[in-house]
């Protein structure tokens, strides 16, 4: 049976992974502010924080996040490959995206910064250590 293969975590993460694709199809919908933040909400890519014509790059990284969450959910064989290309372009974004924007100066914004860090990095590349010790895993 694929869940058992799967597993609680690797589920988890897979319905994590469809939520943000969820989240990435709908930014581009509105132009929200951050609370308490001149800046806007939208997808950031490679650092970039886009908006206006370019937002919908939004939908293709939803896109490759529902496949991603597929793979991982069936257990397909090129769910690892998958995991290692977002992990590494999480790990990119985060670290780019602090390098061009000033951190914030509200302890609450720099708080949430410091920590959506943290568990983006952790859960993206928590994938790739499950998915790779399934895949080491006989039967």
């Amino acid at each position: 049976m694929a869940e058992s293969k799967r597993g609680f975590a690797l589920t988890a993460l897979a319905v994590v992974f469809a939520l943000l694709a969820f989240i990435d199809f709908v930014k581009p919908l509105g132009s929200q502010k951050m609370p308490g933040s001149d800046m806007a909400i939208g997808a950031v890519v490679f650092g970039y924080r886009l908006q206006g014509n370019l937002a919908f790059v939004g939908w293709l990284i939803g896109i490759f996040l529902l496949a991603y969450s597929y793979a991982i959910f069936r257990m397909k064989s090129y769910a690892l490959t998958l995991a290692y290309v977002y992990a590494v372009y999480v790990l990119l974004n985060v670290v780019i995206f602090n390098l061009i924007y000033p951190q914030p100066s509200a302890p609450g914004q720099r708080a949430f910064g410091i920590a959506y860090s943290v568990f983006a990095i952790a859960g993206t590349w928590t994938s790739v250590v499950l998915l790779r010790r399934r895949e080491s895993q006989p039967g």
